[in-house]
């Protein structure tokens, strides 16, 4: 029997990846794959809760597997498929619609900020979709989520889910777990850092892609906003900027917050800026250069997805019939 344990996790193709969804996400999925069995999913279901375009969703899509392989994830170690490949994850989410409560998704703190965000679309899924997220996570019988914090609430309501369904018809569900890395798990924007970096950002320089030429990257960098002192020192409540610069360089260079600190000691944010810059082009030149190749060679990318979801609609599927079967469904 398998000793290994589950990870699932997942990203919205809703637009490119960024240097925080490779910082707070896939470079921690990378670190994990060797221990875990794993499922990392494109979830474009998820998506569509706000308007897409479809040429440009399908096109994300493909672009985001490539770069997903890109940063490290080998299709032949990781279960790596798109969400609407896998028809469990529909199936489920309508099952666990029925076990998730009006107040539970009323609270969800995504709901609102997207609803203000969206407020002539403020649809059915885009209220119920931490339902789909509990089925995407519950499917594959995971122990653990890596996620940001932003995120951590809807895992917390994936588990009073499960719980519900066990507490009702037996040991259904595995409860999973959030994982949070300490360094690196909420990378802010360069412009505004109180909020996310997001693909979002009503101001493009606030956001770096994992698919930036160098000489954009090196602009946003020093365009980033500090502050009017000129000290290279980790104060996230009084130096947003420069502390969220300082996570950038430590999760690039694999240095300590404190070697940071010591490395500037005496050094303008100019350079401290420009020694940033250069280490995110470093770090992400060999993802792009290779994504870029990856992105030529389509025959591969469809073998991978249709061979992830394959795999994954079969270890999908035992949960769903036993779920199934738990709620009264006739066996087909």
């Amino acid at each position: 029997m398998d000793a290994k344990k589950t990870i699932f996790s997942g990203i919205q193709p809703s637009g490119d990846l960024t240097l925080g969804s490779y910082m707070g996400a896939i470079k921690n999925w990378v670190e994990l794959s060797n221990d875990y069995n794993t499922y990392f999913c494109i979830v474009d279901m998820h998506a569509i809760t706000v308007r897409q375009d479809p040429a440009s969703l399908r096109k994300r899509a493909i672009s985001q597997l490539a770069q997903y392989i890109a940063c490290g994830l080998d299709p032949a170690d990781n279960t790596i498929f798109i969400q609407s490949h896998v028809p469990e994850h529909a199936q489920l989410s309508w099952v666990l619609n029925c076990y998730t409560m009006f107040g539970e998704l009323s609270r969800m703190t995504q709901f609102k900020d997207k609803s203000a965000k969206n407020a002539d679309n403020i649809n059915a899924g885009l209220f119920t979709y931490p339902a789909l997220m509990a089925a995407d996570i519950l499917l594959y019988q995971t122990d653990l989520v890596p996620v940001g914090e932003d995120q951590k609430q809807h895992v917390e309501l994936t588990r009073d889910i499960a719980h519900r369904f066990n507490t009702i018809y037996g040991d259904v569900f595995k409860m999973p777990e959030p994982y949070i890395p300490k360094v690196g798990a909420r990378i802010m924007s360069l412009t505004t850092p109180e909020n996310k970096m997001s693909k979002s950002d009503k101001d493009p320089g606030g956001c770096i892609y994992i698919m930036d030429k160098p000489e954009d990257i090196m602009r946003s960098f020093k365009r980033a906003v500090t502050d009017s002192d000129t000290v290279v020192k980790f104060d996230p409540v009084n130096k947003k900027g420069v502390s969220n610069l300082m996570t950038i360089y430590s999760t690039a260079t694999g240095k300590t917050l404190e070697e940071t600190e010591n490395e500037f000691v005496g050094k303008g944010y100019g350079d401290f800026k420009i020694a940033v810059g250069e280490a995110v082009v470093e770090l992400l030149r060999p993802i792009r250069e290779k994504a870029d190749d990856l992105m030529k060679n389509k025959d591969y990318l469809v073998s991978v997805y249709r061979e992830g979801a394959e795999r994954a609609s079969k270890d999908a599927y035992r949960t769903l019939r036993k779920v199934y079967k738990k709620v009264g469904f006739v066996e087909r």
